[in-house]
């Protein structure tokens, strides 16, 4: 069990949370690769190869240049897509695809965690359309994901403005301690692969999450917790006290702006004297 409610003088903690194989039991990504066919965006054989390519990720094959050679396919393949048309999509599938998909022991942790008074943030790989409704769908207070660059006619253009992947990961993670007070060493991190040590050795207390053979030999290593996800469950089935409203902090790494930071704030502000007033004086 997670530690009650953090003294209210105590510096901001956070928990800090990969996605893919961690709190969801698959790719974000690739698991909308029907939908975004059925959208016009991509064709039969561009569904072929994705399905392929999920395989490998749920098997554990996947290793830094296999993840390189994803990377690149799916930018060059997402290039000239419509953004709007792909936040339509996602929006539009999020509750069917992504739901029955999240991990019932990842989504205690979220609960956990808040009710501790950590911030709960999403660091993943996949592209921010993605990303950001899944934080949302979770109950995240941020978010830091891949951003593609967009052109003037709102499309992709297939390149890479921020790749959140390896040492990236950790680097947003110390940027957003600055950003946000955190104090990293009370701070909790969880992901299932090797190439996210940088993430979770910048914390104080890092798991490894349904690990990959590199991640269970490392945390085998240094005696870090490892734990066994292995029960998707809808979130509507839940306790209800997961149904929670979207916190209005979720933002994408790197691109916050000032009416949400604004927002974010206020709400902790208040969750933080909510709690303080619950506690024995």
């Amino acid at each position: 069990m997670l530690s009650v409610v953090e003294n209210c003088f105590s510096p901001r903690t956070a928990a800090f949370f990969d996605l893919d194989k961690t709190v969801i039991a698959k790719s974000s990504t690739l698991t909308f690769s029907k939908s975004f066919y059925q959208g016009g965006l991509i064709n039969r054989r561009a569904v072929l190869r994705t399905a392929y390519a999920q395989f490998v990720f749920l098997a554990g094959g996947a290793d830094h240049d296999q993840m390189e050679r994803m990377r690149e396919y799916l930018s060059a393949l997402c290039k000239g897509w419509n953004v709007q048309q792909v936040k339509e999509i996602v929006a539009e599938t999020l509750h069917d695809l992504i739901d029955p998909i999240i991990y019932d022991e990842a989504a205690t942790l979220i609960e956990e965690h808040h009710t501790a008074g950590r911030d709960v943030v999403i660091v993943s790989t996949s592209g921010a359309e993605v990303v950001e409704p899944i934080g949302e769908l979770l109950g995240a207070d941020r978010v830091v994901a891949t951003r593609m660059v967009v052109g003037d006619d709102g499309c992709f253009t297939g390149e890479v403005e921020y790749y959140a992947y390896g040492p990236t990961k950790a680097e947003a993670v110390k940027a957003l301690a600055v950003s946000e007070g955190y104090d990293l060493s009370r701070c909790y991190a969880y992901s299932d692969s090797a190439t996210d040590v940088p993430m979770l050795e910048s914390v104080g207390h890092p798991h490894a999450v349904n690990p990959d053979r590199a991640l269970r030999r490392e945390a085998t290593l240094r005696e870090w917790p490892i734990l066994v996800f292995d029960r998707p469950v809808r979130l509507k089935q839940r306790l209800p006290a997961f149904s929670m409203p979207p916190r209005p902090a979720l933002v994408a790494a790197a691109a916050v702006g000032a009416a949400a930071v604004t927002a974010g704030l206020v709400w902790y502000a208040s969750r933080r004297r909510t709690a303080c007033a619950t506690l024995p004086g």
